[in-house]
């Protein structure tokens, strides 16, 4: 039983407020007071009465809150950021309206619009970096989107890539393609070069359409034909850690709000046309005019990447030939194949040395070819990359 009731029913059968505070360790002013709000409110003097004050003159007003509320759910509805931050920012922009992202929080937990991910890993826990100057490092990677048929059933798998710059997080580019190849990455990336200036250097996974440094070792050491245009161009290129995709967090993230924007879209694409169309509709929404919480004062991406000056290409760079030694066997027809510039070229040596175990060694384009066993020089060829097979009776490297 609670104090408040054995002093009220003390009071009651005719103790004195004197003994009942003696007994119970309470003031007798206190209990005065009790007893007056019994007399008035009855039973619910029982339970203490709230200590808030009756009006709150920093509470968040309730147009404010209405108009928190309403944000959040147009941005939820276009399949936009909703958060505090980015609320906060549309507040102040488009309503002259500047509660702190904490208030916005607050509103947003008390109106049930929040739902806790406690399994999210901390921010605190990320190691970040970031390029100091757009187009020092143009990060890429490619992405699945499914189409959709006419009848409203899963159509065909499309295949997204992105070229973003690492320092602003613009998007230099995004197209959809079925599927993505290593012509069709050389070729964004040409795009993108050519209409925004070359980078400095480019991040991206090790995926076969970007590098073959771990491919199989029958084509480990080759180039695909992005790299063949970052070496000439003298662009750095750097890939990611195996099975480490943080490492190219920055357009992987992107990628997400991406799909969840085509996701909101109220008629879903049924062709790459159409999926091409709304990509460029959302680029121009992300460049241009959606607030970027990583950016300062939450600018959008093209301000940064356009104020600022950009980094180039080391043009002053070696241009080195691509030496390299690749041990291999002939097949039963006398032929080799040959990885260069992305393409693969298969090599006439001869049926008379059919499984011949062979060393090759390539420079650029020009190639030669001996018996691992005896070094007995079989051929010696300069690579013509017209032709997919190098006969035998093709003009011999000078």
């Amino acid at each position: 039983m609670s104090t408040r009731k054995l002093v009220i029913a003390a009071v009651l059968n005719g103790l004195s407020q004197a003994e009942v505070a003696r007994t119970y360790g309470v003031s007798q002013g206190w209990i005065s007071k009790l007893m007056a709000r019994y007399r008035v409110d009855g039973e619910a003097a029982f339970e203490p009465v709230s200590r808030a004050p009756k009006t709150v003159p920093t509470a968040t007003a309730p147009d404010v809150i209405e108009q928190i509320l309403a944000i959040r759910a147009d941005l939820i509805d276009r399949g936009l950021d909703a958060g505090a931050q980015t609320i906060a920012w549309h507040l102040a922009k488009h309503h002259a309206m500047r509660p702190s992202r904490s208030t916005i929080h607050r509103v947003l937990t008390r109106a049930g619009a929040v739902v806790p991910e406690p399994k999210k890993r901390p921010k605190t826990s990320y190691i970040r970096f970031e390029a100091t100057q757009p187009n020092e490092c143009w990060q890429s990677d490619f992405t699945h989107y499914q189409l959709t048929l006419p009848d409203g059933r899963p159509g065909a798998d499309a295949e997204i890539i992105t070229w973003l710059d690492d320092h602003s997080r613009f998007v230099l580019h995004a197209s959809a393609h079925q599927p993505i190849t290593a012509k069709i990455v050389a070729a964004t990336f040409k795009q993108a070069g050519d209409l925004h200036g070359y980078p400095a250097s480019t991040l991206t996974d090790n995926g076969m359409v970007y590098t073959v440094r771990l491919a199989a070792t029958k084509n480990r050491g080759g180039r695909t034909t992005l790299e063949t245009e970052l070496h000439q161009r003298g662009i750095i290129q750097k890939n990611g850690r195996p099975n480490h995709p943080t490492t190219q967090g920055k357009v992987e993230r992107f990628q997400q709000t991406m799909k969840k924007w085509l996701r909101a879209q109220p008629v879903q694409p049924t062709t790459l046309t159409e999926l091409n169309t709304l990509i460029e509709v959302f680029i121009n929404e992300y460049n241009q005019r959606r607030p970027h919480r990583s950016l300062p004062h939450l600018a959008p991406p093209a301000t940064i990447y356009n104020t600022r000056p950009k980094a180039s290409p080391n043009t002053d760079h070696t241009t080195d030939t691509h030496h390299r030694v690749r041990h291999d066997r002939l097949d039963s027809t006398g032929k080799v194949t040959l990885r260069y510039n992305g393409h693969l070229y298969k090599i006439g040596v001869g049926r008379t040395h059919a499984r011949t175990p062979i060393t090759m060694l390539i420079d650029n384009q020009n190639v030669t070819i001996f018996v691992t066993t005896t070094g007995e020089i079989l051929r010696e060829l300069t690579l013509d990359p017209t032709r997919t097979y190098q006969p035998q009776n093709q003009p011999e490297q000078k």
